[in-house]
């Protein structure tokens, strides 16, 4: 484990910051480390406001996009909202659909079946709208290069809107109306929008037209905020907005099927955490087991015991989900140790028979244990599918570009990708990725690492910076929890191990004459020999909240003792 210390900013900038904002020297650099230097960017950062998004005709073709809308309901068209069948996909079509049909009646949604249909837009997605009369499509969190797939659909007379935040290709789609900040000719002031978000600024749009202001969209933003932890973008500007009130409203006032799915846990207040660990997985299982359509069922269902029945099931598929993971986990390990592969560079493994609704999940796992890029493959009809997923600071998709003469097709981003390839090109794939990896990648790159943002002592940890904390939330990418460093740490006599495998590690620490506080560990349970006979150790660690019984402490969660 690597410990990294980020760049102080200059001097100038934290004093004059901690002046205008009366609070402590470190507190105002963590606030210059996010890139927040002016008393009106941080009341911007502390007192988010909704009057803070912007307007949504700065987003290039949302005018004709609301003006395809209008007509086709001017004109009683049908209308088919498509999207993903993955968090942000479904989240978008449920906040689109749900939205559409509280004032026009004739709208359905469509989710493609990830095993027969695969990602994004479908020619069998395009064939069921000609079936049945759609004569729009409105595409979520997919389609910016959808080209072949637009162009069929517009000889069967049905437009394209494609709202997605993906990065466009060279070549855009024919379609009506193209919403994606990332788009080179677009000038949106924020690009870090997801599927869903784009889907929210769509309907921001519609409600202009309604004489709807921004608090009547509000109950929409439990679906924004999901998508938002689901999808891991950045967690700044616009997206923090969304995510603050969507958080507020799966707080105090979730649709049902969000109710549903929340019912069971005892935490009266949920974060976005929660949301990432608890709501987000159990959304996604809908897809990786059964189908998408489950979980637009629950997030559109307006009787709450309907929707406990659909988050019933739905837990039924995630617990399948878990039982898979772990067992493919296992076999994955397995191989890597008959293999001999556990010095390389890479892991690739396959094997036919492995879920293909899991196999991106069991790379983050296997990369828990061999800190290097992963590709999990299965069989997938008569090619062999993969879901990677890569090392901080090392771009997967670059490294597959460059070995792409032996895949079928592939696409992604920088730290998750999929592809498929012809069973025969398997072995001699896996040995070009080996070496492109080997070639390109810092060494630096296969050693985990933990960014400290800052040094503090014990003694700096107090009521009013727990608080001043608490006001940095929600966390997520570029926003990230606070990691402190604290020298000359000691347990006072404490130290023990928890978990059925012993593998977490509990303390009660102090330095110099501070008093004690408590801190946990998750997985640390191997280091308790660093805290025995008060020796002293550094500690890495970010400050919680611990509840229990109804009384709050402060406590230490450890990223890492040395």
């Amino acid at each position: 484990m690597r410990w990294t210390l980020r760049p102080k900013p200059s001097e100038d900038k934290i004093k004059h910051l901690a002046q205008a904002l009366n609070v402590e020297d470190f507190v105002a650099q963590l606030l210059v480390q996010r890139g927040i230097e002016t008393f009106e960017e941080a009341k911007h950062f502390f007192r988010p406001s909704l009057e803070h998004l912007h307007d949504p005709y700065l987003m290039r073709d949302m005018e004709k996009a609301i003006e395809r809308i209008e007509n086709a309901i001017e004109n009683q068209e049908c209308i088919l909202v498509f999207g993903d069948y993955d968090v942000d996909g479904t989240t978008a079509v449920s906040l689109v659909s749900s939205y559409l049909k509280s004032f026009y009646p004739n709208v359905a949604t469509y989710i493609p079946d990830r095993y027969d249909e695969g990602y994004g837009v479908s020619f069998k997605g395009i064939d069921f709208a000609d079936d049945n009369g759609f004569s729009l499509i409105i595409a979520l969190d997919c389609g910016i290069k959808s080209i072949d797939h637009v162009a069929y659909a517009k000889e069967r007379n049905i437009d394209f809107i494609i709202c997605d935040h993906h990065r466009p290709g060279e070549t855009l789609p024919d379609a009506v109306a193209i919403l994606d900040p990332k788009r080179n000719d677009c000038n949106y002031p924020y690009d870090e929008l997801c599927g869903c978000g784009i889907g929210f600024k769509l309907i921001q749009a519609l409600g202009l037209n309604r004489n709807q202001t921004i608090e009547d969209l509000a109950p929409y933003l439990d679906l924004v905020a999901t998508a938002i932890a689901a999808d891991i973008v950045p967690m700044t500007g616009e997206n923090r907005v969304l995510a603050y009130f969507g958080l507020q409203v799966i707080n105090n006032n979730p649709r049902p099927g969000i109710k549903a799915l929340v019912h069971q846990i005892k935490k009266k207040t949920l974060d976005i955490t929660d949301v990432v660990f608890i709501i987000a997985p159990r959304i996604n299982a809908a897809g990786r087991i059964k189908h998408g359509n489950h979980a637009v069922e629950l997030l559109t269902e307006f009787d709450f015991e309907q929707a406990q029945q659909f988050a019933s099931e739905i837990e039924k598929y995630n617990a399948d989900r878990k039982d898979l993971d772990k067992q493919i986990t296992k076999e994955a390990f397995q191989q890597i140790e008959e293999n001999q592969e556990q010095e390389r560079f890479t892991t690739v493994v396959f094997q036919e028979d492995w879920h293909k609704g899991v196999i991106g999940i069991v790379a983050s796992r296997l990369i828990e244990t061999y800190y290097r890029p992963t590709l999990v493959f299965t069989k997938s009809g008569d090619k062999y599918a993969a879901s990677a997923r890569s090392v901080k600071g090392f771009d997967v998709y670059n490294a597959l570009e460059a070995c792409s003469e032996h895949l079928e097709q592939f696409g992604g981003h920088m730290y998750a990708a999929g592809m498929t390839l012809k069973a025969e090109n398997y072995a001699v794939f896996k040995e070009a990725f080996e070496k492109q990896v080997q070639e390109t990648i810092h060494p630096d790159r296969l050693v985990p690492e933990i960014e400290i943002d800052a040094e503090i002592n014990f003694s700096d940890i107090t009521p009013k910076l727990t608080r001043i904390l608490k006001q940095f939330e929600p966390f997520g990418p570029m926003n990230m929890t606070p990691v402190f460093l604290t020298k000359n740490v000691i347990d006072t006599g404490y130290a023990k191990k928890l978990g059925s495998g012993d593998e977490h590690l509990k303390l009660f620490v102090k330095q110099n004459n501070s008093e004690g506080i408590a801190a946990i560990g998750f997985g640390l349970g191997n280091k308790i020999d660093l805290t025995t006979n008060q020796k002293p150790f550094q500690a890495a660690y970010c400050i919680d909240e611990n509840e229990w019984n109804g009384n709050v402490s402060t406590q230490l969660r450890l990223k890492s003792i040395q």
